[in-house]
């Protein structure tokens, strides 16, 4: 990559006086502003400054308006000169990420789309609850009426998306029965737990009392509205079928990975992916106890290392994040001090099963946070969870999206846009580097960085042999049940995991790989750099996250030059 981030410091220093003045610089921002616009309740997920409106149009109309903003800047892009090497990644990736989802919107998923457990009726409340709410005075004032508008517009875009899935029906496009059926329990559960009276009970006896509690009934009944609507009429009539063949999976790969998949090639390597893993995780158990199976290891440190409580649970996990971020610091990663904080956030009534990241708002005001789901437990098991904490945390997610945040060298599009396969595959090689640095010294973390990369191997296999109907070794066929003993058995998963985590993968084609695959790209990338004269681990980690996030293709090039 000629004039690429080599010192990434100068690099950042170099185009950091310009980067808002170039045409392509300034068409990225004015994409993501309109886009903000038409979808503020992802913008606001995504921690975008700026006021949006209340309500996303998840109707045929909302959807047709933004796949004509894609094919406008798409048509603008194609016209624009490149001016240096940031010009040309913003605009490598502003391309590569537009064209996949205008093939999306082409093949008509918006019409059906529908998974769960993360999924639209996840996100529209989890929107909610990462509204800002600080601030004094007035502007307090207006955060909690913010609260009330998009609680309020629950039943209003849940309305839209209902006619967006009637339209997908009428044109012979249905989501999958058990994707219906998912979500539709998903929505009664918020209905039926209040999801959102804790919030609303944080305002106290305020001048907004009386509207932020209609607002709620509203959502509420939104929720249970919908729920109806899942269960009694769209169910019956959605696709028996949980696959969904070959084209389609392309076009879930293509947005996921940012590459073209291989899929046989992967599924191949899946499983002798898992099987490596298998040999390390028995190694691991004998270690617990020399001759243990890894069950059996698993029930000995069950016994032995966990927290009682979600009291003891979160304050384990701040402990966790906090000592990472002292440990890193200065070592291999230079940890700006904006990114020093993370938040532990219990995630209850959370219905994901795994836990999730969101990162900080663009003026760092909301700082990021890792979700953890209870799963209806009340004991914690630690030496199953410690390598989770870095994946989301640092140095995972949270040094990577943070880097982008905070890089002077990035497109506001590219600090704002996460690609699975990128971030997903920096948070598994951020696990492993983790282990690299002697961090699973804790009875037992290292068994549970082995059996989560064992889920993650399992992903692989079972999503692209379901959505693809490819044989399974022994020559059987794939089917839900199946799939759940396969990550149960083989992928290592909890037994409060294995049914959403399955139901995820058979609603998201193309995303349960990339987390394995992601890890693929970087491990090969770090090899291929370490063999260069002068290699410095602390300078390449720079050097690497300076360049944002892009497709599976284009790092793989990229990473070449740093």
């Amino acid at each position: 990559m000629a004039g690429g981030p080599c010192d990434p410091v100068g690099y950042a220093r170099r185009v950091s006086e310009d980067q808002g003045t170039t045409p392509v610089f300034r068409l990225c921002d004015e994409y993501l502003a309109r886009w903000a616009v038409l979808d503020p309740v992802q913008a606001g997920m995504r921690g975008l400054s700026g006021t949006f409106g209340a309500v996303t149009d998840y109707g045929p109309d909302g959807h047709a308006a933004r796949a004509e903003l894609i094919a406008r800047t798409l048509a603008s892009l194609d016209a624009l000169p490149v001016a240096g090497d940031a010009d040309r990644l913003a605009a490598l990736f502003l391309r590569e990420r537009l064209a996949a989802q205008a093939a999306w919107h082409a093949a008509g998923e918006p019409l059906r789309e529908l998974r769960s457990p993360i999924g639209r009726v996840s996100s529209v409340r989890d929107s909610v609850d990462l509204l800002p709410r600080g601030g004094s005075g007035g502007d307090a004032d207006q955060a909690w009426r913010d609260v009330a508008a998009r609680l309020a517009s629950i039943p209003v875009m849940f309305a839209s998306w209902r006619a967006s899935l009637d339209e997908g029906l009428r044109r012979g496009l249905p989501a999958a029965r058990r994707q219906a059926l998912g979500a539709a329990a998903q929505a009664q559960r918020y209905a039926e737990i209040r999801t959102h009276d804790a919030l609303i009970a944080s305002y106290g006896d305020g001048p907004l009392a009386n509207e932020l509690t209609a607002a709620a009934e509203k959502a509420y009944a939104g929720y249970a509205e919908l729920a109806r609507y899942l269960r009694e009429e769209y169910a019956p009539r959605a696709a028996d079928a949980d696959g969904v063949g070959a084209d389609r999976y392309a076009i879930g790969a293509r947005i996921s990975l940012g590459a073209d998949l291989d899929a046989r090639e992967a599924y191949e390597w899946g499983w002798a992916e898992l099987a490596g893993i298998e040999r390390e995780l028995a190694a691991e158990a004998s270690r617990i106890k020399p001759g243990a199976s890894v069950a059996e290891a698993a029930e000995i440190l069950n016994g032995s290392e966990f927290v009682e409580g979600e009291g003891a649970y979160q304050a384990w996990l701040q402990e966790q994040h906090d000592a990472a971020v002292e440990r890193l610091n200065g070592v291999v990663f230079d940890i700006p001090a904006p990114l020093r904080r993370i938040e532990a956030v219990l995630a209850r009534g959370s219905a994901s099963g795994a836990a999730y990241y969101t990162s900080p708002s663009e003026d760092l005001t909301r700082p990021g946070r890792t979700w953890w789901p209870l799963g209806g437990r009340a004991s914690f098991s630690t030496w199953s969870e410690l390598t989770t904490v870095f994946h989301e945390g640092v140095p995972g997610h949270h040094l990577q999206e943070g880097a982008a945040r905070l890089s002077p060298a990035l497109s506001r599009f590219a600090k704002n846009t996460f690609i699975s396969g990128h971030g997903e595959g920096w948070a598994l090689y951020a696990e492993r580097l983790a282990d690299e640095l002697g961090w699973f010294s804790p009875p037992g973390s290292r068994l549970g960085m082995l059996s989560h990369s064992a889920l993650r191997a399992a992903r692989v296999v079972i999503d692209i042999g379901v959505h693809l109907d490819l044989p399974l070794p022994d020559g059987g066929r794939w089917s839900f049940e199946k799939a759940c003993a396969v990550l149960r058995e083989r992928g290592r998963a909890e037994e409060y995991r294995v049914v959403p985590e399955v139901t995820r993968y058979f609603g998201w084609p193309g995303q349960a790989p990339s987390y394995k695959l992601g890890e693929r790209a970087w491990l090969a990338a770090r090899a291929a750099a370490s063999r260069k004269p002068g290699f410095d681990l602390k300078r390449w980690h720079t050097a690497a996250l300076s360049l944002g996030p892009l497709g599976l293709d284009s790092l793989t090039t990229e990473l070449e030059s740093v």
